[in-house]
């Protein structure tokens, strides 16, 4: 019996732990379910009463249960942030020109010069200078698409 409480606890510990690599919900019920279990069937096998072993049991569940749901909610957080590094993290980001001849040029965006193209160019009633705030639309490969920055974009 002593074994089989054992055996438990580790499989509910081990479902925690995996419920915080894979946040799903399932992991971390089924890993507080098996620590409360586990925790009821060791404590009576080793001699303690329903009194002791119940409230522990039940204890050590919503340990583990309130634990995995702080881990859940942190994973499904973490999934609806912005990207913050790489070449998509600059969608939206300003830029200053650098360089341009119609229709393309660099811009210097968040410390490094990039090769840009401006797809508006049609739209835009005056072409790109030295100095224009732009803002990035797109990257293609190592080729931003941008276009003029609005002067609300410009506001920090």
């Amino acid at each position: 019996m002593t074994a089989l409480g054992f055996a438990l606890l580790l499989m509910g510990a081990t479902l925690v732990v995996a419920e915080a690599h894979v946040p799903s919900g399932a992991l971390g019920m089924a890993g507080g379910v098996a620590l409360i279990a586990g925790g009821i069937v060791l404590i009576t096998a080793l001699g303690g009463s329903a009194v002791l072993a119940v409230p522990v049991g039940v204890g050590l569940g919503a340990v583990a249960g309130g634990w995995a749901l702080v881990v859940a909610r942190k994973a499904a957080s973490v999934r609806r942030t912005r990207i913050q590094a790489g070449a998509e993290a600059l969608c939206g980001r300003v830029g200053v020109v650098r360089r341009w001849s119609e229709p393309r040029g660099q811009v210097f965006i968040d410390g490094a010069l990039w090769r840009a193209r401006n797809e508006w160019a049609e739209i835009d009633e005056q072409a790109l200078r030295e100095g224009d705030p732009v803002v990035v639309e797109r990257v293609s490969g190592l080729t931003l698409s941008v276009r003029r920055a609005e002067e609300w974009e410009l506001i920090a």
